[in-house]
């Protein structure tokens, strides 16, 4: 039985799980499904009432009846190197490969459209807050007066973005930027704003949990520090226990979003509280790794090599 990891040819965090694959001696085929058609052929066959499907990458040949587990880790968008790219093409093999990989009796890490789901910031904080984690008052609007309002309640507020950079410039970055009531919102009519009440942190905390597994890493911030993702703050990541509050509402959150695999971003503020700023459903981890060597790549192989399935990671959730 394969695992299928579907991610693009550059990721050094699949390549520590693959690693892992390995030393157990699970088979693993890698695609990305940019490289659907050319580089990787499909065929899928419906007949007679029954269904077959197969893969084949670099002259490997996977089918579906033999596909253990689907990790979605970084998958490059359906045929993007294709000679003669085109939308129609995009969408026609779009439905090719994710048509055939639905048909087939795999687990999923995680489940595409609970992954579709659990990206959308507003829903985040929604099941955060049923979860019990503490999360800091946020807006989404596009009034300039409600924006203001909310400026005017809280005092310290950050804007940030609910998206991530544009999907046409993944390289271009947009830091959590901290602005006060006085603060110019007439911008926030031309598109929606997320503002949220700052939180004061002494650290910064990424919560990897895979399955029903967690490891947690720290990391001190610097005084006035807004956004931990850029800058050196010249301190490194530690592990750190999890407070049982903490588990218990991670244990919640991946059960209402349905999700195998999830990488939480808190704050903590001088209390010791932590503060639920977003949920990533495809998050890095390999920096955590690295850091604070907690084996979090052999636990996210030892999920996919599992013979027995997990309901909630192989079936979508509405």
């Amino acid at each position: 039985m394969t695992v299928l990891i579907l991610t693009s040819e550059e990721d050094v965090t699949a390549d520590m799980v693959v690693a892992e694959l390995h030393a157990t001696g699970t088979p693993v085929m890698r695609l990305d499904p940019a490289d659907l058609p050319g580089k990787a052929v499909l065929s899928a066959d419906y007949a007679h009432g029954d269904f077959d499907g197969h893969l084949s990458v670099n002259g490997h040949v996977l089918s579906m009846g033999g596909l253990r587990s689907i990790w979605v880790r970084r998958p490059g968008e359906p045929a993007a190197h294709a000679a003669h790219r085109s939308e129609w093409l995009t969408a026609e093999t779009r439905q090719a490969l994710y048509g055939m990989l639905h048909s087939a009796a795999a687990r999923w890490m995680n489940h595409p459209r609970n992954a579709d789901q659990a990206r959308l910031k507003p829903w985040q904080l929604r099941v955060a807050h049923l979860s019990g984690f503490a999360v800091p008052p946020t807006v989404f609007t596009t009034s300039p007066r409600l924006a203001r309002e909310f400026a005017e309640e809280y005092r310290d507020v950050v804007v940030k973005s609910a998206s991530g950079p544009p999907p046409g410039n993944p390289g271009l970055t947009l830091p959590t930027t901290l602005v006060g009531p006085d603060a110019d919102f007439s911008a926030v009519a031309a598109g929606p704003a997320l503002l949220q009440r700052y939180v004061s942190k002494r650290a910064d905390i990424r919560l990897t949990a895979v399955g029903s597994r967690m490891f947690a890493a720290r990391k001190t911030a610097e005084p006035g520090q807004v956004d931990g993702r850029y800058g050196d703050t010249g301190h490194a990541w530690e592990p750190v226990p999890v407070p049982d509050r903490i588990g218990k509402a991670v244990h919640e959150y991946v059960t209402l979003a349905g999700l195998a695999y999830a990488a939480f971003d808190f704050a903590e503020d001088e209390d010791g509280i932590w503060w639920f700023l977003e949920c990533n459903q495809s998050g890095q981890f390999g920096f955590v790794e690295l850091e604070t060597g907690q084996p979090i790549a052999e636990e996210v192989a030892l999920w996919l090599a599992q013979r027995r399935p997990d309901r909630r990671a192989t079936e979508g959730r509405g």
